[in-house]
């Protein structure tokens, strides 16, 4: 469902030439965890405010979520991949 909605965002973008200059990014880091990098320039999220999201429940249970030069930039824990994306795709809804 989550990689479906996201799927869905990317191609709702898609106009010939967004998907040629951006890329949406998921690797992972080495705590480790995930890292997730969506771009928002020229979408309707470009320049639009964010409220950082962030929370700690344990060592390998945590995300860090903000906006940073107009691109959605998510770290988290190695189970925490959803969760990253569920605060992306909530925000732009």
């Amino acid at each position: 469902m989550l990689l479906e909605a996201l799927q869905n965002w990317y191609s709702s973008n898609c106009d010939g030439d967004w998907e040629h200059e951006y890329a949406i990014r998921i690797t992972n880091i080495d705590n480790p965890g995930w890292s997730v990098s969506i771009p928002l320039a020229g979408t309707a999220r470009e320049g639009c405010p964010f409220e950082e999201t962030k929370w700690q429940r344990g060592a390998d249970d945590w995300i860090l979520c903000r906006v940073k030069d107009d691109t959605f930039v998510g770290h988290g824990g190695s189970r925490n991949l959803a969760d990253i994306i569920r605060v992306f795709l909530e925000w732009v809804k």
